[in-house]
């Protein structure tokens, strides 16, 4: 080993000249200066992971079947007033503590079924209305002989010269009235927390 050289102060003392070693360590301090450099802009493989990941795509919700022209009806279907309420303005809050008796509007197909049903009530009605029958047990009998279960018929007095009615089809509910001018029926699609196409009892 090679001793390292001396060298004399100004107070007349001789010190080691580290000349070889401050040679050496000058490149690893600049090899680790660099490898902390380089350390910082690199990517974690997770943080890469993470960058790469698909975006989440938002769940499309169904939406309500479109509305056609059914057989027998104009080319624009006439809007009713449930319809009009679901796309119409924002609701008072009397119609908002309320809604829950709105009836539920029927579209699609479903739509043009009711109508049909509605129909064949009319019809089949009208030789009571034209006798000037009100008895409500004589409109229950006309409503059955239709094919609907005798248990999902009901039928009642409402006036003099009136008889209510109300029916609770498989995949409809069919309202209407038998008066002195006409029969009519509506179907809909019962209430948003009724059951048996009866409206709920109380108020929210």
């Amino acid at each position: 080993m090679t001793p390292a050289a001396n060298t004399r102060n100004d107070h007349g003392m001789t010190t080691p000249r580290r000349t070889r070693a401050a040679a050496g360590a000058l490149p690893a301090a600049v090899a680790v200066l660099a490898a902390l450099a380089a350390g910082c802009g690199t990517q974690h493989a997770d943080d890469g992971a993470g960058a790469q990941r698909p975006a989440r795509t938002a769940v499309a919700t169904p939406s309500r079947p479109a509305d056609f022209p059914c057989p027998g009806e104009s080319a624009t279907p006439t809007p009713t007033a449930t319809a009009a309420a679901d796309a119409g303005t924002p609701p008072d809050h009397y119609a908002k503590n309320h809604g829950f008796r709105v009836p539920i509007a029927l579209h699609g197909q479903a739509r043009c079924d009711g109508l049909a049903a509605a129909a064949r009530i009319e019809k089949a009605l009208e030789p009571l209305r034209e006798r000037g029958d009100f008895d409500p047990e004589h409109t229950r009998t006309a409503l059955v002989g239709l094919g609907y279960p005798a248990g999902k018929v009901n039928a009642h007095q409402n006036g003099d010269r009136a008889v209510g009615f109300l029916i609770v089809a498989p995949s409809m509910c069919l309202e209407g009235s038998l008066y002195r001018e006409a029969a009519q029926a509506d179907a809909f699609g019962g209430y948003p927390d009724g059951s048996d196409c009866e409206p709920p009892r109380g108020g929210h």
